[in-house]
């Protein structure tokens, strides 16, 4: 898909790595529509920095935890005009113990990042048909291949959105393609010494981590080739090589 011109819904879009998804997009002569749930100010900033690319670029909040909050984020789209392309990049990632996880912990996670991801994409696939089809992106994580078990209920999140994205490439081919970005380490956890992330980098075949940019590229790529459907493309450094 040629993406000048084309409007791209990215969730999650005003931060860390939906930001640069949504910059690299930009980028190709695309425009946004800047998810975010409580980054106000950081989607406005993503949208400003958008538009000094000479691109259209516009906030939509939404909590898409809940499925009222799907709607709206749909109706703010839909004031829009067409859409032609979806990012699902919304997510969170919270670290605990196999055995004490709760059902509100259950439900925090597997509400955005998998039962959100699946509804959102629902919604766009029957706005991209109206158009004549487009591209789904979903971003996942190798947490989904090679399950974290600190943080159980996110490895089981992501391993789902990876199901998702062959199920949905099939049911919705041939006119609209969906496949999946698989980050390995790419951006560190704010929580992180900036000596384990260098390390965990030096553990990895290509000895070094990755940058959000790797994965945007890798966004682009996908939403730019047609014909590449069902794929999980890993974007990890050789992650999946590494030692566990």
């Amino acid at each position: 898909m040629d993406l000048h011109g084309k409007t791209i819904l990215v969730t999650g879009a005003a931060r860390r790595l939906g930001r640069s998804i949504a910059l690299e997009l930009g980028a190709a002569g695309a425009s946004l529509v800047i998810h975010h749930h409580a980054s106000a100010a950081e989607a406005e900033s993503a949208c400003a920095a958008l538009q000094r690319l000479g691109v259209r670029a516009h906030p939509v909040q939404a909590d898409l935890s809940s499925a009222e909050g799907i709607a709206s984020l749909f109706e703010g789209v839909d004031r829009l005009g067409d859409l032609h392309a979806l990012v699902n990049s919304a997510a969170v990632m919270v670290p605990g113990d196999l055995l004490k996880v709760t059902q509100a912990d259950w439900d925090d996670t597997l509400n955005l990042n998998l039962k959100a991801a699946f509804f959102v994409l629902q919604q766009a696939a029957l706005r991209l048909r109206r158009c004549g089809g487009g591209v789904i992106v979903n971003i996942a994580d190798i947490a989904g291949l090679r399950p974290w078990p600190r943080f159980p209920v996110h490895s089981i999140s992501k391993a789902g959105l990876l199901a998702l994205t062959q199920v949905a490439a099939l049911a919705l081919a041939p006119d609209i393609r969906v496949n999946a970005v698989v980050p390995g380490p790419v951006l560190k956890p704010g929580a992180m010494k900036v000596e384990r992330w260098e390390t965990l980098g030096q553990s990895l075949p290509l000895r070094r981590t990755g940058t959000p940019s790797d994965v945007a590229r890798a966004v682009r790529f996908l939403m730019e080739n047609d014909f590449v459907t069902g794929e999980a493309l890993l974007v990890d450094g050789g992650n999946q090589f590494a030692p566990v």
